[in-house]
């Protein structure tokens, strides 16, 4: 057993604290991990708004890359020493999304079998992880190796919102040589859609969001042309940008419906609609049954940008250190684990884009 530092948030929309918990070795099929950095994501705030469930408390982070420190029996994928980026899913082989050849939907994914406890009482870890800690326990099957000159800041950035915006793009939009996107929401997760559509070859890619700070980080990202919705009618300010037809491929990436309306509005006919932002679960939006059938194409929400990470995350590592992409472009800042709460307030002013903790 291992008493180590983490981040808790122990009731609904109370602040976290920092406190010392218990992490077991690690069992059959688990890993113990060393966590170096841990992004902080919008996930985790509404874990601690109770947005997710209520089955406080919650060790709180997700994002993270770090060593593995001990491996359990038949635990043949890692061993310690390695360098890795942990993935909240992690497809079991065996159910029946994966039988089907769709793993990136796997619906039993793996997660440790033992708890991790503050004072006897049973965590739940966010997304399965739990990683704003010194140590934690996952499923080794959630431990992905990546080449460890990628800087553990930027990398554990791929184990969430990166992905979740690249694979949005890349993966669920298909964005092909030559088409125009437009992402809504410029944060971590809509700039990294912009940067997925730009390595994958989009001629035009419209960054939409109501704040110029953040239109203008879109820029380094990759978009080509910017709309700020708060002057002007983003449905509007895009079809100008596109001969009057609309985008091959719209993502929303903020999780309102006003905006999942508006990129609804802003395709082509037979333009694909992806949405990555996730919603509060009491949201809900309208649209006339004609306009859905006349305008065909698809709509299809992104789970995790419809990755696989075994594959996916050693592709994004590779092309940040070809310079293909720069993933430390993400980084506004690093923290130490006392500074979480204060990185949630800088997160919902829009003041950054990701906050990461550094161990």
């Amino acid at each position: 057993m291992h008493e180590v530092q983490a981040v808790v948030a122990t009731a609904e929309k109370a602040p976290v604290t920092l406190a010392t918990i218990q992490v077991p070795d690690p069992g059959p099929g688990e890993a113990l991990i060393d966590v170096k950095a841990c992004g902080v994501c919008h996930t985790d705030l509404h874990y601690r708004e109770g947005a997710i469930n209520d089955e406080f408390p919650f060790l709180l982070g997700h994002e993270a890359a770090g060593i593995v420190a001990a491996v359990g029996d038949a635990v043949t994928g890692v061993a310690p020493g390695d360098y890795v980026v942990l993935a909240w899913r992690a497809p079991c082989g065996t159910c029946r999304a994966c039988r089907k050849g769709q793993p990136h939907y796997c619906f039993d994914s793996g997660n440790a079998t033992q708890k991790m406890t503050l004072d006897g009482v049973e965590l739940s870890p966010a997304l399965g992880i739990g990683a704003f800690a010194e140590k934690t326990l996952v499923a080794a099957s959630q431990c992905v190796k990546v080449d460890p000159a990628a800087p553990p800041e930027a990398a554990g950035l791929i184990g969430c919102g990166v992905m979740a915006g690249f694979g949005a793009a890349v993966n669920t939009g298909e964005v092909q040589r030559g088409e125009t996107v437009a992402v809504f929401g410029c944060g971590g997760v809509g700039d990294a859609a912009i940067m997925g559509a730009a390595v994958a070859g989009a001629r035009r890619v419209i960054a939409v969001d109501i704040d110029p700070r953040k239109l203008e980080w879109a820029r380094e990202f990759g978009a080509t042309d910017t709309v700020d919705a708060s002057k002007e009618d983003p449905v509007e300010a895009i079809k100008a940008l596109t001969d009057d037809l609309g985008v091959d491929v719209a993502i929303e990436a903020v999780g309102r419906p006003e905006t999942l309306v508006q990129a609804f509005y802003s395709r082509d006919l037979a333009g694909r609609l992806v949405l990555v932002g996730v919603p509060d679960p009491s949201m809900t939006f309208e649209l006339p049954m004609i306009e859905l059938f006349g305008r065909g194409g698809a709509l299809k929400p992104s789970w995790y940008g419809d990755c696989l990470p075994t594959r996916d995350f050693p592709i994004l590592i590779d092309h940040h250190l070809s310079g293909r992409i720069d993933l430390n472009r993400f980084v506004s800042e690093t923290i130490g684990l006392d500074q979480v709460e204060e990185a949630f307030h800088r997160m919902e002013a829009g003041e950054v884009l990701r906050s990461v903790v550094v161990l």
